[in-house]
């Protein structure tokens, strides 16, 4: 595990800009892994992001007796795979799933093993123990599958004695890409056709990504379909830049006077890319440029020329979304000219952390004026933050949110527990000092930065 006495300490920037390539999509790494483990044969993965998280989905498949081969590593962990897919059925595992912090890993499993003819029981660290899995059990259950929750309040462990599956048509209460995904999966091994009914559109990689293997979803409207029996052809996948990592750049070249930011090779999905919409409207200059598209998914440069922005409101339709992104978008607000309301983004609440309390917190803390509401916050932007203590609350969207914050402060932003950036982000530091190199006080060296990462050699 990530050591509990990582700690960035943060002065302000003089400067900010030039170009990055950011790390492999932590959404569709996983998804990649789990598609490719299912398939008739072997698929070559590049650009797999070896984060905790993603790593935890490997190491599953792994316990369900798929071959999985390292083709290149980096001193971050494996980037490239070799995955030998056994087709639909899966391996009964030894002992228990232990999921780490991914609750993309729990929910999109519980879906695949919803499926297999053996019992299987998912576990999680004490943070991911805390998030709701009943939004998958119920229709799961709906399905005829043999799943419970085990923790309290219907928390994990999950409990699932699989086969037996029959389709339905399930309308998702809260939009959810976790859960429609974990359904679209279940219904491979379902009689007949399921069909999840959406509130609001959610990231559309499952779908994308079933078509890339050529099992085939049906899309009208808000609704997605897919029905048994499809065979997954192995095919190789280029994984691109994750959007949402690319997103605390995105924001500090945006809020920055002069500054000029290329990021590279990232992934523009148009049920991603709502960062850069949300920029535009604050008042950033902002271009785009798709250049490739691998396994149906958009892959292009975004360009940035920094500004003065300018408070908006956030809401509707484009909160699913941006739903990652809030927690840098708030740090925007804070520093745009005006008030930004962002609004039915309670989904926060029940994420690593609760997101929309601890950002609240950190940028009260740093000086900033706003009002927490049942499902977002009202920020007045335009103060000048003060440098301050905060902590990262084991999520590592916070930890790197408040780093970014830290570069416009008076004074030194320091962030406690910011090891949990290596769940999404094992080379935050090094693109952060690259992208302030012009100024080399950025970092105080007093006290090592995110130096303790977990040994991503290993297999255990």
């Amino acid at each position: 595990m990530h050591s509990k006495n990582n700690i960035i300490r943060v002065k302000k920037a003089k400067n900010f800009g030039g170009e990055v390539s950011v790390p492999g999509d932590k959404s569709i790494s996983h998804r990649a892994v789990m598609l490719a483990s299912i398939s008739n044969g072997r698929c070559k993965i590049d650009g797999f992001l070896p984060s905790e998280d993603c790593l935890s989905t490997l190491e599953a498949m792994r316990a369900l007796g798929v071959q999985i081969d390292i083709l290149e590593e980096d001193e971050f962990g494996p980037n490239g795979l070799m995955i030998h897919g056994g087709g639909l059925n899966l391996t009964k595992p030894k002992s228990d799933i232990d999921c780490g912090n991914s609750g993309t890993t729990m929910r999109l499993l519980s879906g695949l093993l919803a499926g297999q003819k053996f019992f299987s029981r998912l576990i999680g660290d004490e943070s991911l123990s805390t998030r709701p899995m009943e939004r998958i059990v119920s229709p799961l259950r709906s399905m005829g599958c043999g799943i419970s929750a085990e923790g309290e309040n219907g928390c994990a462990p999950i409990l699932i004695n699989g086969g037996g599956l029959k389709g339905v048509s399930y309308e998702l209460p809260v939009a959810s890409a976790q859960v429609k995904s974990a359904l679209l999966l279940a219904g491979l091994y379902a009689e007949g056709r399921t069909s999840v009914v959406e509130p609001l559109r959610t990231r559309d990689h499952t779908e994308k990504m079933l078509d890339f293997f050529q099992a085939g979803t049906n899309v009208h409207e808000n609704e997605i379909s897919i029905d048994s029996g499809q065979v997954l052809e192995s095919r190789d996948f280029v994984v691109p830049g994750d959007i949402s990592s690319a997103a605390f750049w995105l924001v500090a070249a945006s809020a920055f006077p002069d500054s000029q930011l290329t990021v590279k090779n990232v992934g523009l999905n148009p049920t991603r890319n709502g960062i850069l919409k949300i920029l535009v409207r604050m008042g950033a200059y902002v271009s785009e440029s798709v250049g490739t598209n691998s396994g149906g998914e958009e892959i292009g440069n975004v360009s940035i020329q920094g500004g003065k922005l300018k408070g908006i409101e956030i809401g509707g339709n484009i909160v699913p979304n941006i739903i990652d992104e809030i927690p840098i978008i708030a740090v925007a607000a804070a520093l745009a000219d005006g008030k930004t309301i962002i609004k039915d983004a309670a989904e926060l609440r029940v994420k690593e952390s609760d997101r929309i309390s601890v950002v609240a917190e950190n940028l009260r803390k740093m000086g900033a004026d706003l009002q927490e509401t049942s499902d977002g916050m009202v920020i007045n932007g335009g103060h000048e933050l003060q440098g301050a203590e905060l902590k990262s609350f084991g999520d590592h969207r916070i930890a790197m949110a408040f780093a970014i914050a830290g570069l416009f402060a008076s004074g030194q932003t320091i962030i406690t527990d910011a090891g949990c950036v290596a769940i999404s982000y094992p080379n935050f530091e090094e693109h952060l000092i690259k992208l302030t190199s012009v100024n080399s006080r950025i970092f105080d060296r007093a006290t090592p930065v995110i130096t303790s990462f977990p040994d991503f050699n290993s297999k255990e």
